[in-house]
């Protein structure tokens, strides 16, 4: 297995193992225990299975993780800070309340220690002189679920009073998610582009403006996207938002696609053209298909 499975082949071990049928249902319950290896009954509900495989094994994962850690009170203060912000380094240093310097070596540290990976801009701003700060992404989803919700509130887990810690999960369910989608979207971007291949991929941001993807073709074509994930369709006013972002930055976008969880009103469809690409929840479960064994990935986590 290599060192970093990507987010993919994580998930498509996730759903062959844990035979999911429903891609939304399979997304919601990856986002709490994807890269983890762990058998997950999808049939009951998450905040069952929580409460029976995490908290109840508090004890257990905080001690196998603080090896990791080394329970240095840097690393975990930025853990936290990186799992329910905007993933940007500098930020998280603040929200931390460490120096960049006590910031970097540990950033520096998690990074080695195989906990987070860098994410950088796909492109650089416009004013030269502006300093973009990395993002940084979990490896696997458990541990943002982890160091975002069950971390900061280890007291009452510890003491059985889950109160505080399910009010927590009910408020971050659905940014866990959002972010599951926008990557597996840009997955699903690679796999669309076959005449023209996607040579990089990611999103570009800066201190104003972000854009939630942003690739590059072999033949140097520039694609944008924007993703969506609320429950009313995606209009057209979404593409217009996302050539103006692009405009903003001097971006000279050649292709644009939407991702829309819930569809697309009539007239956003009758701008669809080679220009102009649409994905919905559909298309996203091509990415789950003819799962096998050999997607299942070899994991060597405790299994609870």
């Amino acid at each position: 297995m290599p060192k970093h499975p990507t987010l993919l082949e994580q998930f498509r071990s996730f759903c062959f193992q844990n035979n999911a049928a429903n891609f939304e249902k399979a997304v919601e319950y990856f986002a709490v225990f994807g890269g983890m290896g762990w058998t997950v009954d999808m049939s009951r509900p998450l905040d069952e299975l929580i409460e029976e495989k995490v908290l109840k094994n508090y004890r257990y994962i905080h001690g196998d993780l603080a090896k990791i850690t080394q329970s240095d009170k840097t690393h975990h203060a930025l853990l936290s800070a990186l799992a329910v912000g905007d993933r940007r380094e500098h930020s998280a240093f603040k929200r931390a309340g460490v120096s960049r310097q006590e910031g970097e070596e540990s950033i520096s540290f998690l990074v080695k220690s195989g906990l987070l990976v860098r994410d950088r801009s796909q492109e650089q701003p416009l004013d030269e002189t502006e300093e973009v700060s990395d993002k940084l992404l979990f490896t696997q989803p458990f541990m943002r679920f982890w160091f975002s919700s069950i971390s900061p509130y280890y007291k009452g887990i510890r003491d059985g009073d889950y109160k505080e810690v399910k009010e927590r999960l009910n408020h971050m369910k659905q940014d866990f998610s959002d972010l599951i989608y926008e990557r597996l979207v840009m997955e699903l971007v690679k796999k669309s582009f076959k005449e023209d291949p996607i040579e990089s991929i990611g999103s570009y941001w800066d201190k104003n403006s972000e854009i939630d993807i942003l690739a590059m073709t072999r033949s140097g074509k520039s694609v944008a996207g924007a993703c969506k994930y609320s429950k009313s369709k995606a209009n057209k006013s979404e593409l217009t938002k996302l050539k103006e972002k692009c405009s903003k930055v001097k971006l000279k976008a050649e292709i644009f696609v939407i991702f829309s969880k819930n569809g697309f009103s009539n007239e956003l469809k009758k701008e669809k053209s080679t220009n102009v690409k649409l994905f919905a929840l559909k298309n996203l479960r091509s990415l789950i298909e003819n799962l096998s064994e050999k997607d299942l990935l070899v994991n060597t986590n405790k299994k609870y």
